[in-house]
């Protein structure tokens, strides 16, 4: 993002004023958050902070008990011989795949609090059972980690964010080999194109997130090391989660990047043992389908926790850790998302602030911070499950690309909001074509 037009901070003067008028996707007029860190944490009861190795194990357990046990009721009854109904088994074993990837993902979920700390006071115990859970998802652990932590550093700064960055107003034109300044002529994206980037999305985008950085920041030449020079996102761009000397990490980091590998190759190899006893259609029935309805859950709740109409990114000039922050989204799944998933769509908001909470403490954490957030806590709750659901497509139509408002002033420049080509909300800003 350029900042090379942003005028000075002013002496004097309300602050609100000299970001000028900034308007979300909606229309509302935004007020840029003043509060702190630490108002935030201080508002948290500190029996919230408190973790417990042996409650997390708990869950763990559970979890396992709940995928050994669905997988022995249907590898046991689905049968041939109780059921002679080909379609009546397949239609079972689709059941099997969609049930297995919510105690799945619920794995995931909990290895996910061992990489922030917040399963246990434990490093080695956080650690260790996170690495086991997720290579047995065949996630990289640490090369996850490393970078997740650089997501939470720099949440919704528009050169450094590490996951679902939008796209700017260049980048979106480029994409559709348009010019800037035709945008906001452009008739509505067919909505079949919506739908098959969408499709898209939920099927494939976590691994081309871990093989080329798919919607993570592509300014990798920064990197302290010089470890980006000539790198970029993208296939053969050299930034992948399965690499050492990737711009993703440090040299130091290299020895925790090929105990990730090592841990899917250890997993890989086991699923190959147990396709060659029991057949490759087995393990894809097994463990493929569960996958992939995991990485659907994965990249439907990180999309929707970051993609709103409401919600700002900020400029190097205007980003700080509390603004970055609040730019998330806690939306309600009911059941499964309280239950099944441990609240990670349900308190989010609270997770950016103080990622060391477990998640057990998160909603009563929620509750604390709230009168601290004021109008800047957001919570998309409208429908349950369903208007979770209904989210996907809703951001995916309204949420296209980042630009500054209109009305916008200062440093105000320096904060974007989404528009679309739709004609939903406030339409793009009229720019003039450029000449040589």
């Amino acid at each position: 993002m350029s900042t090379a037009t942003l005028e000075p901070t002013p002496s004097a003067g309300p602050v609100e004023s000299y970001f000028g008028e900034l308007l979300d996707t909606y229309g509302n007029e935004f007020k840029v958050p003043d509060f702190t860190v630490k108002q935030v944490r201080d508002a948290i009861p500190a029996h919230c902070f408190e973790r417990s190795a042996f409650r997390g194990f708990s869950y763990v357990a559970r979890d396992i008990l709940l995928l050994a046990l669905t997988f022995y009721l249907f590898h046991t009854y689905n049968t041939p011989g109780n059921i002679l109904s080909p379609s009546i088994r397949f239609g079972l074993w689709a059941v099997y795949g969609f049930v297995q990837g919510l105690f799945a993902t619920g794995l995931w979920v909990l290895a996910h609090e061992c990489g922030h700390q917040s399963f246990s006071t434990s490093k080695t115990i956080n650690d260790t059972t996170g690495w086991v859970l997720h290579s047995a998802l065949l996630v990289p652990y640490f090369s996850w980690k490393i970078s997740h932590g650089k997501h939470h550093k720099s949440t919704g700064h528009m050169e450094r964010d590490m996951v679902f960055l939008p796209k700017t107003r260049e980048v979106y034109a480029s994409r559709i080999r348009r010019q800037v300044h035709e945008i906001s002529e452009l008739t509505e994206e067919a909505p079949i194109v919506t739908a098959l980037v969408l499709i898209g999305r939920q099927l494939i985008g976590w691994p081309l997130y871990l093989l080329q950085n798919n919607t993570g920041h592509n300014y990798h030449e920064r990197q302290s090391e010089g470890r980006g020079k000539g790198k970029h996102n993208g296939p053969g761009g050299g930034v992948s989660h399965f690499n050492p000397s990737s711009p993703l990490f440090d040299a130091k980091d290299a020895k925790y990047i090929a105990l990730s590998d090592l841990g899917l190759g250890l997993t890989a190899t086991l699923l190959f043992q147990v396709a060659q006893r029991y057949g490759w259609g087995n393990v894809v029935v097994w463990y493929v389908i569960p996958y992939l309805w995991v990485n659907h859950w994965l990249v439907a709740i990180t999309f929707l926790q970051h993609t709103d109409p409401t919600i700002p990114h900020y400029g190097a000039q205007t980003w700080t850790f509390a603004r970055g922050a609040a730019t998330t989204v806690d939306r309600e799944f009911g059941f499964i998302g309280r239950s099944l998933f441990h609240g990670i769509i349900e308190t989010h908001v609270l997770h950016h602030f103080v990622s060391t909470i477990p998640f057990y403490h998160a909603d009563e954490a929620t509750e604390a911070i709230k009168p601290v957030m004021g109008q800047h806590y957001r919570a998309q709750t409208e429908g349950g499950a369903i208007g979770f659901l209904k989210g996907l497509w809703k951001s995916s139509r309204w949420c296209q690309w980042v630009e500054r408002s209109e009305g916008a002033e200062g440093l105000g420049k320096d904060i974007v909001f989404y528009r679309n080509r739709n004609g939903l909300g406030v339409k793009p800003l009229k720019l003039e074509e450029k000449t040589d």
